[in-house]
């Protein structure tokens, strides 16, 4: 394992060899608006759509090896061909993603491919940046842990495996509150705001020998009581990823690639951005293939096995996809009615999302498995995702369960 960067970091703050004179895979350059501008929401959407597929040559980078074997997505007999609506226009698919900007779809239908298309000029190879679609698999690891004895339940002290975390806020928060954003610790995530929070916290804090993550973190007040509120925070999942890799004593990329990227068959290796301290990001980060995003949800769907293997504990991921908060009200444009761990919980199905667009909806009732990834003109806007929930995935969906 090691770590890539031929791009300008945008967690460190370095600039190192520009990708601008060089063509990723062969294909187009990166414009040096994008390879030198790491502050993804200032990106144009022309700009996204080659950065979020060519994150490892933008950003320092981990990579999660795949295994020598393919859990393959045999492709259906019969395919769906939906017809799509958008802003009230009726639309075949392939006019929706262009008018949506989606850069690939994928419905999987009892493990096989009943449609797969992709565009922005993307291919089945390219990888894509899953944003906060990284804070499921950030689960996902912790489930694992907890099977390989790791860590000792969703109930232990966070401060047992992050001891610098003593004395402060999170003296007193769970495993279980931190991946569902019940910590109480006070955070605003507003990107759009340079004094949020979240635009802050991977700017500051540097103290030798600590996470700056965690040194930004364990100066956070108190908001509320550990597990009277939900409070949708990236930096918690930050905190939950270097939880995990600290438990297991690796980095989460090689942790990923032994419990699921290899034993699974994912298809392509994937990558993960690392922080300031060289630690993959819990909260945000992975990019990895279409099709590897619908083995995710393929593998939850599988009941967490990879083969013979049970990588989750049975237990633990009826809870993980089970609405451990509900919503009485939409939180950040979603129609989700609850949240598990790090995964959203909808009346049918369950999802992990991530902004801008990226999606994988389980619905296991019916064996459908939809993945889509998309570059919006505007990130993450709540009109776009009640789109995307409301229209899209519901008509992907009821024609996967109607195909014959």
């Amino acid at each position: 394992m090691g770590t890539k960067s031929t791009g300008l970091s945008a967690l460190t703050g370095l600039a190192v060899t520009s990708p601008a004179a060089s063509a990723p895979n062969g294909a187009e350059p990166l414009p040096q608006s994008v390879a030198m501008n790491s502050w993804y929401l200032q990106w144009t959407p022309e700009q996204r759509a080659i950065g979020y597929r060519n994150m490892d040559k933008i950003d320092a980078t981990h990579v999660v090896r795949r295994g020598p074997s393919v859990h393959v997505l045999p492709e259906a007999a019969r395919q769906i061909a939906p017809r799509c609506t958008w802003k009230g226009e009726a639309m075949d698919l392939d006019s929706y993603m262009k008018a949506t900007r989606t850069s690939g779809v994928i419905v999987l239908k009892d493990g096989q491919v009943v449609l797969e298309r992709y565009g922005l000029g993307r291919t089945e190879k390219d990888r894509w940046l899953a944003q906060s679609v990284s804070k499921s698999v950030t689960a996902i690891l912790a489930g694992a842990a907890i099977q390989d004895g790791y860590i000792k339940s969703m109930g232990a002290p966070v401060i047992d495996c992050i001891p610098e975390m003593k004395s402060s806020a999170y003296e007193g928060v769970t495993v279980r509150q931190l991946f569902t954003m019940t910590s109480g610790v006070k955070w605003n995530e507003d990107w759009h705001d340079p004094n949020s929070d979240g635009y802050r916290a991977g700017r500051c804090c540097y103290e030798a020998g600590v996470d700056p993550i965690v040194a930004y973190m364990r100066l956070l007040p108190r908001a509320a009581e550990p597990g009277a509120r939900y409070n949708y925070s990236t930096g918690e999942t930050d905190i939950a990823g270097i939880l995990v890799s600290n438990a297991v004593g690796k980095p989460l990329s090689e942790y990923l690639s032994e419990k699921l990227w290899q034993p699974y068959g994912m298809e392509e290796d994937a990558n993960w951005i690392v922080d300031r301290f060289g630690r993959d990001r819990g909260g945000s980060g992975i990019s990895m293939t279409l099709r590897d995003y619908a083995r995710i949800g393929q593998f939850m769907l599988d009941g967490g096995k990879a083969g013979a293997a049970q990588v989750l504990p049975s237990d633990w991921l009826v809870d993980a996809i089970s609405a451990q908060v509900t919503f009485p009200t939409r939180q950040r444009g979603h129609a989700a009615v609850g949240y598990g761990y790090s995964w959203w919980i909808y009346k049918d199905s369950y999802a992990a999302l991530g902004s801008d667009g990226q999606a994988i909806f389980v619905y296991p009732q019916d064996r459908v498995v939809i993945a889509v990834n998309s570059a919006w003109p505007v990130p993450n806007t709540p009109e776009d995702w009640q789109e995307l929930e409301a229209a899209f995935v519901p008509v992907l969906h009821a024609e996967a369960v109607l195909r014959r």
